[in-house]
């Protein structure tokens, strides 16, 4: 506001020793002014007069005293708040409302803080990290046993099995062959190498087979027919064991 102009732009009042508002290069006295272009409070609805301090948040005005959490009632001016449901909350209010809970420290994540989000749970950014080196996992692929969370090269080097064929890590389950694991897709017939997951199959010497091969190879031969004597092969073929690994996933 100032002083020194001659007449209010609307109620030609003179200006002469009283305060003024200028507004698009016009002058109007407080009463004017205020009628034209004060705000109203969320709060009591009334005015907020060229006199009052006007707070505004997403095109919303509050007098400097209405300006409170709207359960504990406390003053939000110049401090952090939240808004829910249109509702004004300060951060203590709001966390104990509405926050989610870090489900490794079981502490509450506060409003405006970095969450990691994974298989329905909340952890704080410095909480999500490896159960074994302890570095944040962040948005890196992880694998989860047990409920506990590892970065891929540390579940490896304390979980992981490695297939008895090619020597490589086996992470999304596989078979078990005389106590054994393989990859599914490396569990093959020794004769044919065709693969034998989800195929009965028969062992020699330790080496599987599937039952053609078993039985073109070892399988004793009728005398009248020659055809092979294979009998009933399920009293001595095997059904691959499944194995599984801990969960794999990205955060």
């Amino acid at each position: 506001m100032a002083t020194g102009q001659s007449n209010c732009f609307r109620c030609k009042d003179s200006l002469c020793g009283k305060r003024y508002v200028m507004k698009e290069e016009n002058a109007f006295c407080v009463k004017c002014y205020d009628s034209l272009f004060a705000n109203f409070c969320e709060k009591c609805h009334k005015a907020i007069e060229c006199d009052s301090k006007d707070l505004a948040y997403k095109g919303c005005h509050w007098h400097e005293t209405c300006f409170k959490c709207a359960q504990c009632h406390h003053s939000l001016v110049e401090k952090p708040f939240a808004a829910k449901d249109e509702h004004l909350l300060c951060t203590t209010c709001y966390s104990n409302e509405y926050s989610s809970k870090c489900f490794h420290c079981k502490r509450t994540i506060m409003p405006g803080s970095r969450k990691i989000e994974f298989k329905g749970n909340c952890w704080h950014e410095a909480c999500f990290v490896c159960r074994y080196c302890r570095q944040p996992l962040g948005m890196k692929p992880l694998i989860t046993k047990d409920d506990d969370n590892y970065c891929v090269p540390c579940y490896e080097k304390q979980f992981a099995q490695y297939c008895y064929s090619c020597k490589k890590v086996v992470t999304n389950g596989g078979v078990t062959y005389h106590d054994q694991p393989w990859h599914k897709e490396c569990f093959l017939c020794t004769g044919c190498k065709k693969q034998l997951a989800e195929h009965r199959f028969m062992s020699k010497d330790e080496h599987p087979f599937c039952l053609e091969c078993f039985s073109g190879h070892f399988a004793k031969k009728c005398v009248a027919c020659t055809e092979p004597i294979t009998g009933d092969c399920s009293q001595s073929s095997y059904l691959y064991n499944f194995f599984t690994t801990g969960s794999m996933g990205v955060a």
